[in-house]
């Protein structure tokens, strides 16, 4: 059993799934879990045949019970939690007056509502790895148009904005409890999310996924007294997302 271990939403593809991948690098037990089952099920093969402990479980994140369902067999798979990555969420673009109640609903609750659920469910392990060696992690992934706002994608924004206010909120609520928060805030990143942008920025032109896992391995590696709690990646000389 491993004596570190991590729970990765959205770890089926793209950031979740590079975060995971250096996670199970450094030694960790990795709790996998996002909505499609069998592109869930590719993911965690490929990272349990780098021989990384892997529990995976598909899941609605959007619906309470199967975020508790998520954090419950992480609990019973590992026992512990030092890291928890908050990376699933989704983007739909419209101007406002086209705002379709059902995908506004959506976004609120992939990006916003199931990070505060997915705290409440694991803030007891969280706190027990931070009296353990007070350097808990939680890393919320937020986005760069949550800084600055972005017409056109304005509720991805809005949530994304209202996940840098959660995590230094919980900053301060859980500070001592030796428990870290950072919000990640990139721009346009190489993965599907992003293929409605590449007509204009090739691919190879964006952040890629593993620019923001090396974040992660440098976060693993701070001190207790070492808080970053957030980290903003730009494509160099780009304004845009």
């Amino acid at each position: 059993m491993p004596d570190r271990a991590a729970l990765v939403t959205g770890a089926s593809s793209g950031i979740g799934l590079a975060i995971a991948d250096l996670l199970g690098a450094e030694g960790y037990g990795l709790t996998v879990a996002a909505r499609r089952p069998e592109k869930l099920a590719g993911a965690a093969e490929e990272l349990r045949a780098k021989g990384y402990e892997v529990e995976e479980v598909a899941a609605n994140l959007t619906a309470e019970e199967d975020v508790q369902r998520v954090v419950a067999a992480h609990r019973e798979r590992f026992g512990r939690m030092d890291v928890l990555v908050n990376s699933a969420g989704v983007g739909v673009g419209a101007p406002v007056a086209d705002h379709v109640t059902k995908r506004v609903d959506m976004q609120l609750d992939l990006n916003l509502r199931a990070i505060i659920l997915f705290y409440r469910e694991s803030v007891d392990l969280l706190r027990a790895a931070g009296a353990e060696h007070r350097n808990a992690l939680v890393i919320n992934l937020s986005s760069i148009a949550g800084k600055a706002g972005a017409g056109w994608l304005s509720v991805y924004a809005a949530t994304k904005s209202a996940v840098i206010g959660w995590t230094q909120s919980m900053n301060h609520e859980l500070a001592g409890d030796g428990i870290k928060n950072v919000a990640l805030c990139p721009g346009f990143v190489d993965t599907p999310m992003a293929d409605f942008v590449k007509g204009r920025i090739p691919p190879e032109a964006m952040i890629q996924t593993e620019d923001i896992a090396e974040a992660v391995r440098f976060l693993l590696r701070t001190s207790p007294a070492c808080r970053v709690p957030e980290i903003v990646f730009e494509r160099p000389g780009d304004e845009s997302l």
